[in-house]
């Protein structure tokens, strides 16, 4: 009699996965039989509530908490996937904040705070990827279509994420032979709690009008796109930026 061996689950970390994006990203992996570490800065109860929904549909997950901008605490994270799950396979950086405001009214200090957690954390999640990550991986970064829609208030966010476009496309190209992948996610706008809050109704359905689907996007929606470049459908897919916004930019 033989048997034949499982391979085993590859292992994914999520940053910004008690958000809204990050926590259905996190869902759309482990629902592709991956093990998943939650990443959270400050909810930690949503991060649990991540956890035990994969747990609940027969996935493993585990919740780690870390400043992504502080590489000390994101080394640990990568420690904690390859001690509870043998190593890292995909790695997803939806973390970000965003201060929204004209360029000329913009407060330096927020401009700080939003270049910390949304440049140098993405420059530290991925420098630690294109360290630790396994061959057959990949690196998923979070850009945003704004840089093509380039809306009023949003020059400073914008420009956080141009930031991590660059260093996403260049980092495709400093991995050659590595057998990974590095590419970027690019969401319009997504039905998120964030994205909702302080909008009227009104406002909320001429953003929406803007795509050709005539909707906002869902939280579903780019996790998909996410999913995709992790897994093995997106393989052949190296140093872009996908836009996922239905048509609107």
């Amino acid at each position: 009699m033989t048997t034949t061996e499982q391979p085993a689950a590859r292992v994914a970390i999520v940053t910004g996965g008690s958000g809204g994006i990050g926590s259905a990203v996190a869902q759309a992996l482990a629902a592709d039989g991956m093990s998943v570490v939650v990443h959270y800065s400050g909810r930690a109860e949503r991060a649990d509530e991540v956890v035990t929904s994969i747990r609940k549909a027969g996935g493993e997950a585990v919740a780690v908490s870390g400043d992504v901008a502080d590489e000390t605490a994101m080394a640990a994270l990568y420690d904690t996937a390859e001690e509870r799950f043998g190593g890292v396979d995909v790695v997803v950086n939806t973390a970000g904040i965003m201060v929204l405001a004209p360029l000329a009214e913009m407060d330096l200090d927020a401009f700080d705070r939003m270049h910390r957690v949304n440049v140098r954390g993405a420059f530290v999640v991925s420098q630690l990827a294109a360290r630790r990550l396994r061959p057959g991986g990949a690196l998923v970064n979070f850009s945003t279509s704004v840089t093509r829609l380039q809306q009023p208030t949003y020059a400073a966010y914008a420009a956080t994420k141009g930031a991590v476009e660059a260093m996403t496309l260049i980092l495709a190209r400093e991995l050659r032979g590595r057998d990974v992948t590095v590419n970027a996610v690019a969401p319009g706008p997504t039905a998120t709690p964030l994205f909702l809050e302080g909008k009227s109704p009104e406002l909320v359905e001429r953003i929406a009008a803007v795509s050709p689907l005539e909707r906002l996007g869902t939280p579903e929606d780019i996790a998909q796109a996410v999913a995709f470049l992790a897994g093995p459908g997106g393989r052949w897919v190296n140093g872009q930026v996908l836009f996922s916004n239905g048509g609107a930019a």
